[in-house]
């Protein structure tokens, strides 16, 4: 990748941000199309999130993506935020337009790809969404939208389960949507007839972490997305595997709201494939 004075930079801001595969997959998409831009990580602390989205424009920065923990702070800095933004009160992608901010959340069409990507479109099925934090908004709207039959959302704090269920009713009211504790009682109450399981936890994130759901619980037919996309297998998703149970991790919701992303910055088709092999590799490598 050649870097000159022309080059269009774009970046993620985010703490910690230095575990971030984001750069990876866009700047295999920019080399392998030959457009002239780089993507760099940007590392960000709580509380200097005014000061660096000022200087966005200033430093001709073209776009960013946003991660935790700013995907809500960023909101009274903007121009502009889209629908789904607005919805979710969260962004986490950024297009430059002059000297004017607009935001936009990608995560749920990312979501919403990947398991219709994978053959498992969620429209007419009942969805257990695990957790209650960012990305679980961003599923159960997607979801929401997406005419999903039934949504039930357990969380170790049942109030932040109970509140992400009041918010989704506020924009869905067809959608069904129950809030329940993550005890054992509340998870094999409900199992038996979910379709489809969706780990929005870090349980997983370290090696060693248990599944946030018993072995015991999952049956045939049900189908398991965990968000965690490294390390690529977690508890979950070997215990779905040794079911016999239709799975995937998190890896393609990432390439998605990538590939949503780069369209925003740079109105063109992302190459998709390019950018999957890249994180697959990446993947493989820290393996």
């Amino acid at each position: 990748m050649k870097i000159t004075g022309k080059t269009k930079v774009i970046g993620i801001i985010g703490w910690p941000v230095s575990h971030s595969l984001s750069p990876v997959m866009h700047n295999a998409a920019f080399e392998y199309l030959g457009l002239d831009f780089c993507y760099v990580p940007f590392a960000v602390r709580e509380g200097s999130i005014d000061v660096v989205l000022r200087a966005i424009p200033a430093l001709n920065i073209v776009g960013l993506n946003v991660t935790v923990p700013h995907k809500e702070h960023v909101l009274p800095f903007l121009s502009e935020v889209s629908k789904e933004a607005a919805m979710m009160g969260a962004v986490n992608t950024i297009k430059v337009v002059e000297d004017r901010l607009i935001g936009y959340n990608t995560d749920g069409i990312g979501f919403i790809s990947a398991v219709e990507e994978a053959g498992h479109p969620v429209k007419g099925l009942s969805l257990l969404i695990l957790g209650a934090g960012g990305a679980a908004k961003a599923v159960v709207f997607a979801a929401a939208g997406k005419g999903a039959k039934e949504i039930t959302i357990a969380n170790r704090t049942f109030a932040k389960a109970k509140s992400l269920k009041e918010q989704t009713e506020k924009y869905f009211h067809p959608v069904k949507i129950e809030a329940i504790g993550m005890g054992c009682d509340e998870l094999k109450n409900i199992a038996g007839k979910i379709d489809m399981i969706i780990n929005t936890t870090s349980l997983g994130l370290k090696r060693g972490d248990p599944s946030p759901i018993p072995k015991e619980f999952l049956h045939k037919g049900l189908f398991i997305c965990d968000l965690i996309y490294n390390p690529p297998e977690t508890e979950l998703i070997r215990d779905a595997k040794d079911s016999g149970i239709n799975h995937m991790n998190g890896m393609g919701m990432l390439l998605h709201q990538g590939g949503a992303a780069f369209k925003l910055w740079t109105d063109t088709e992302p190459p998709i494939e390019v950018m999957r092999k890249a994180l697959e590799e990446t993947l493989m490598s820290d393996e």
